[in-house]
């Protein structure tokens, strides 16, 4: 018997603060954008610890900065993860190694331009990631698909047997892209569909690396994704495409270009997208196609806009919104429903939703994954 449980515990005093968040509006200049950009919502539906993701609100709250402080959670985590694997903890040490990625992918994005600080940023969370797919027991590997001057990657992840019955190609938008939406492709996994992590043009380590950027003659560039999910033998059935954010107007345009494409998820994307005024997200605009010109800018962004008089789903489409989602909102949506022709298209709205859902985010992912294996087992 542990004596220790006979013993009176003594009084327990509140701690002032740590476990709060910070009230958002008290917070300016880069610390209001930093918070505003990445909630505590996004933080953890991004795969942060919430211990961990709270500890960052609160510290960058208070003066530190955010991409030092993310960095040092990161590391904390990655070598948690490292002694846990050493001991064959081989559980503890995967989910610490998945914490310490999605910290360490909330320190590049505080980065909004192509910076020596961000690249290296950007390879300190893809060390993190190389690690967790080192403890993924065969179920998760790197893709690179040689594409112009350089490549497309991504990550694919299968699920147990190591065969699917459908794939998914998921893609991320401005800034966290990638293994950002692993908690994705575990639902997906769960239904027996496998999961393409993809970094197209403008994306991770295609415009980090290819120097490869977002254009209307680099669409092409994402479809080979679809090249892939077809030619692989482990990978049965249709093919789906989810776009979150931005992402979702790049698989708006690979999904009306692409008869491949059997089923499409568009989660908070901008139809008709503009060189936004805030600092912050018009310098991740101007690095998502490659310029430091606004006005260059602004014609690249008018060639990708996405419309009913021009485009046309023939796949089923589902379509989520949220109703409090200030960068892309239903009104910002309404062109991609408008171009659904197939009578299996859906519109869903969450009128709490925040930008891609962050807050429903596990509801967001069964009902996706579950869409898909409706419609991709159909085909």
């Amino acid at each position: 018997m542990n004596l220790l449980l006979n013993r009176p515990l003594p009084p327990v005093t509140p701690a002032a603060g740590p476990g709060q968040l910070p009230d958002i509006r008290s917070l300016n200049g880069i610390v209001g954008a930093w918070h505003r950009a990445m909630p505590y919502t996004r933080l953890v539906d991004c795969g942060m610890d919430g211990a961990d993701a709270r500890e960052l609100l609160r510290r960058t709250a208070e003066g530190e900065d955010w991409a030092a402080t993310a960095t040092e959670i990161g590391h904390r985590q990655l070598e948690r993860s490292q002694d846990a694997a050493v001991r064959g903890r081989h559980a503890t040490a995967r989910c610490a190694a998945r914490q310490s990625a999605a910290a360490l992918n909330f320190a590049q994005i505080a980065h909004n331009s192509d910076t020596p600080e961000k690249r290296t940023s950007y390879s300190s969370y893809l060390q993190a990631v190389d690690h967790y797919v080192s403890l993924s027991s065969g179920r998760l590997e790197p893709i690179e698909l040689p594409y112009r001057e350089g490549q497309v990657t991504g990550w694919l992840q299968l699920p147990p047997g190591g065969t699917a019955d459908a794939t998914v190609i998921v893609w991320g938008g401005l800034s966290g892209w990638g293994a950002t939406y692993f908690s994705a492709a575990d639902a997906l996994n769960d239904r027996g569909i496998a999961c393409i992590l993809a970094e197209g043009p403008g994306q991770g380590r295609p415009r980090l690396e290819s120097r490869l950027y977002v254009r209307a003659d680099t669409l092409d560039g994402y479809a080979r994704f679809v090249d892939y999910a077809e030619s692989d033998a482990r990978l049965r059935g249709g093919i789906g495409i989810q776009g979150n954010s931005f992402g979702g107007l790049m698989a708006a345009h690979i999904t009306a270009r692409d008869p491949r494409v059997g089923a499409c998820v568009i989660n908070g994307a901008p139809a008709a997208p503009t060189v936004p005024e805030f600092r912050s997200a018009r310098e991740q605009i101007l690095a998502y196609v490659g310029t430091d010109d606004a006005v260059e800018a602004a014609g690249l962004l008018q060639d990708l806009h996405f419309g009913p008089a021009y485009h046309r789903f023939d796949a089923p489409l589902l379509l989520l919104q949220g109703g409090a989602d200030p960068l892309a909102g239903p009104k910002q949506q309404e062109p991609f429903f408008a171009a659904a022709a197939h009578p299996e298209s859906r519109l869903i709205t969450w009128p709490d939703g925040e930008h891609t859902l962050y807050n429903h985010a596990a509801e967001r992912n069964a009902v996706t994954a579950d869409w898909f294996r409706e419609q991709l087992g159909q085909a």
